[in-house]
């Protein structure tokens, strides 16, 4: 059962992780932030978060391929994707990952909290 309100963010842009972090505090959300996909593949304890927000380009390789090594595992997480490099083959790539969200950046405060509001009234 994952925790009250727990969101993992990866994202290898430490000011955007920054402030994805602030935003989920400013809303009520805990988080745990990681810099990597092999961070949070360390990390584990997927049970404890009720998503993941997850950049599509990283440095340590693709946010959907880390997507699919999860599932792989049998780790089945709420995935909402951001990229700053939208084109129609990521987007088909990502939403055939079965991701919750696709978000391009810049985007607002309220298209990330509201699916993860969703998630939390299970509704997504």
């Amino acid at each position: 059962m994952p925790t009250a309100k727990l969101v993992f963010v990866v994202d290898d842009n430490p000011s955007m992780l920054r402030g994805i972090g602030r935003l989920l505090r400013a809303c009520g959300f805990a988080s745990r932030l990681f810099e990597t996909g092999g961070a949070l593949l360390r990390h584990g304890s997927f049970d404890s978060a009720v998503c993941l927000i997850l950049d599509i380009n990283l440095s340590d390789g693709s946010g959907i391929e880390l997507r699919h090594r999860l599932a792989d595992q049998g780790i089945e997480i709420p995935v909402i994707y951001i990229t700053g490099n939208d084109n129609p083959a990521t987007r088909m790539a990502a939403t055939a990952s079965g991701c919750v969200a696709y978000l391009t950046k810049p985007f607002t405060a309220n298209s990330l909290i509201q699916p993860i509001e969703r998630l939390l009234a299970g509704v997504a």
